[in-house]
């Protein structure tokens, strides 16, 4: 089992996640709401430069412009795209011609049944899925769960690696894999101490869970 830490916003953040062994590390740019984690392309093209062979570093935006994402991308040089909110399939198929070799990775916000049909339309189009919850003000790193029975069915039907993401926490992991299946997950605040920062043996936690869950998996 995969696990990605995102919103890393410090070399501290950075070294706490090298240190668990994470398999990806996620930085957040072009946020289109109010989130802690927002970092600059220079100070996301810099962590990216130094990270290990064999860590995936995964570019996460809300821009909607393709344009935009592409100049952004090209900033920071990551191995992944992460698109945090929805586009056109015609501009989803436009990022993947102009990034060959570059895996894509659309968010889908599991607030009802309808995000199942959502996937599936958006499946062709993309690498891989990312299931995340949404509130009002936020489209993601809320905190907050969703339903995961809707999700699990999205696993079953969708013809894509799929990441469960969405107040994934050392406490509900276990129970989030057993229920859903995904193929990775996606952790943000569940991996934080109370002044935001990523806590190293809450980290260590979360891949242990991990490596456990796939070992279990395997026998």
């Amino acid at each position: 089992m995969r696990l990605k830490l995102c919103g890393l916003r410090s070399p501290t953040d950075l070294a706490v996640a090298l240190a668990a062994g994470v398999d990806a590390v996620g930085f957040i740019l072009g946020a289109r709401h109010r989130t802690e984690d927002e970092v600059t392309p220079e100070q996301a093209a810099a962590w990216v430069a130094t990270l290990p062979p064999f860590v995936s570093s995964v570019m996460v935006t809300h821009l909607q412009e393709k344009e935009a994402i592409l100049s952004l991308f090209h900033q920071v040089a990551p191995t992944t795209l992460q698109l945090q909110d929805s586009l056109p399939l015609g501009d989803l198929t436009a990022l993947r011609t102009a990034l060959p070799g570059t895996k894509l990775i659309q968010a889908i916000h599991v607030e009802h049944s309808g995000a199942i049909d959502q996937a599936l339309a958006i499946a062709p189009f993309v690498d891989g899925l990312l299931l995340d919850s949404r509130t009002a003000d936020r489209i993601g790193g809320t905190g907050r769960t969703h339903d995961w029975r809707i999700s699990r069915q999205i696993v079953e039907r969708a013809n894509r690696p799929v990441i469960l993401a969405g107040g994934l926490t050392p406490d509900n992991l276990a129970a989030a894999l057993t229920a859903v299946g995904p193929a990775a997950v996606d952790v943000n605040s569940g991996a934080e101490d109370a002044d935001g920062h990523k806590d190293p043996e809450r980290v260590r936690a979360l891949v242990r869970l991990c490596r456990s869950h796939q070992a279990s998996a395997l026998v």
